[in-house]
């Protein structure tokens, strides 16, 4: 263990059990040497950050009395193991990775949370039916590679093919990066669990929406998750001098620049549920102030409860940009590069997460559609999925000013265990 992380350890030893330690630590975690970057949070996968987190979060799993490896695809699982050795196991966990210039608790605080709850399991001295497992994935961003999800997505068997036949932005390619991480590309798709192996998963997430904070309400159920499709565009025309004359140019950013407006109109149409986000633009290498531009790539995120919504507004956005590159006198490519369907929780899951946020909490919680991404999407493949969302000041997420309250997140935590003594009691989740 580096000496960073003994510190870390040694003063995350200090912390009562509970909700506000499952929110001290994600702090802990939010600063280097946990983060690739000292001035803020940036954890990639398979980066330095990314390795003494699942060391210091190990120790931590170790302590809740859990048995603790890396699965073949770089996820770190911890396990607990029920009354019946072997049995199945209620999955529990998030993300660890981050986007850059990330806060602290997307992803995190739902595997802080699930060291937490065996913890209180362990320290009672109480076994269940089925095993407890708490599982941190590690690609869920895609902020290093042209990936996303890849820890989900290989757990639940739904990698495509050519997944790791791609490069980060300095030209590592994913199959080094996981050979020199210690993890063997031949066997990434091993981490695949069989149907059966994992009785049920619940994933606890900052809400990354002001909904429940907008309601005064801590918690809230999702009722399913949205969903999506990534595609990158590419739109070709002409470098030329800037000073050509307007009539004659055949501008890539310009044509860029109305194809986003028109993304921009057609997600406004609605329904609420649909949207749509250009979130990155590239003029390329050899761009400048004195330049038209001859070639722009640009990004596009789309989302909506249905996947039926979803495209419908992906085919009148391509048709409507065909009819600007036409009318610019420019050309254009679409690649899809990522599609996930969504997914729907688990009614029963449901219904016993929302008894359990009664009985802790006093009140009926919301059911909240997903508008952002989750693991659970992809878990759904194999085992039945419930959500517990908890107020994120503002709804703000993927930013540093990511802000939960103590109090909420103890909240969770009694949520969290009165709904594993629940499935305790459930014949469905008992083993033979």
């Amino acid at each position: 263990m580096t000496r960073h992380a003994e510190v870390a350890l040694a003063a995350a030893a200090a912390m009562e059990p509970g909700g506000a330690r499952a929110v001290a630590r994600c702090d802990l975690l939010s600063r280097w040497p946990f983060s690739d970057t000292r001035d803020h949070l940036f954890r990639p996968f398979l980066g330095p950050g990314h390795e003494a987190t699942c060391e210091i979060t190990t120790s931590w799993m170790q302590e809740a009395g859990m048995t603790v490896s890396l699965d073949p695809a770089g996820n770190i699982l911890g396990r607990y193991e029920g009354l019946t050795p072997g049995a199945p196991a209620l999955l529990v966990g998030s993300h660890v990775d981050s986007v850059k210039d990330a806060g602290s608790y997307d992803g995190m605080l739902g595997v802080m949370l699930g060291v937490e709850l065996v913890d209180a399991f362990h320290r009672a001295g109480r076994r269940l039916p089925f095993a407890l497992e708490v599982i941190g994935f590690g690609d869920e961003e895609g902020s290093r590679f042209p990936s996303y999800m890849l820890g989900s997505r290989s757990v639940a068997g739904v990698l495509p093919p050519d997944a790791l036949a791609v490069s980060d932005r300095g030209g590592v390619s994913l199959v080094n990066a996981l050979s020199d991480w210690g993890v063997d590309p031949d066997r990434f798709a091993d981490a695949y669990r069989a149907p059966g192996e994992v009785a049920a998963y619940l994933e606890a997430h900052i809400e990354q929406a002001p909904s429940l904070e907008e309601a005064g309400l801590p918690l809230g159920v999702v009722s399913s998750i949205a969903a999506q499709a990534r595609y990158y565009f590419t739109v070709e025309g002409m470098a030329a001098h800037a000073g050509t004359a307007m009539h004659k140019r055949r501008d890539a950013l310009t044509a860029s620049a109305a194809i986003v407006l028109a993304i921009e109109e057609i997600a406004a149409r609605g329904p609420v549920d649909l949207v749509a986000t250009v979130g990155w633009l590239s003029t390329g290498e050899n761009s400048a102030t004195n330049i038209v531009s001859g070639a722009v790539t640009f990004s596009l995120d789309l989302r909506a409860a249905l996947r039926e919504t979803r495209d419908r507004a992906a085919s009148e956005i391509f048709a409507a940009a065909a009819a600007i590159c036409a009318e610019r006198r420019v050309g254009h490519a679409v690649e899809e590069r990522h599609q996930l369907a969504g997914a729907v929780c688990d009614q029963m899951l449901n219904e016993a997460l929302s008894g359990a946020v009664r009985d802790v909490a006093g009140y009926e919680p919301p059911l909240i559609v997903s508008q952002a991404g989750h693991d659970a999407m992809n878990i759904a493949a194999i085992a039945p999925v419930s959500m517990l969302f908890i107020r994120c000041a503002g709804g703000i997420s993927h930013n540093p000013a990511e802000s939960v309250l103590d109090d909420d997140v103890e909240l969770a935590l009694a949520a969290m265990i009165r709904f594993a003594d629940e499935l305790a009691q459930n014949p469905r989740f008992r083993s033979p």
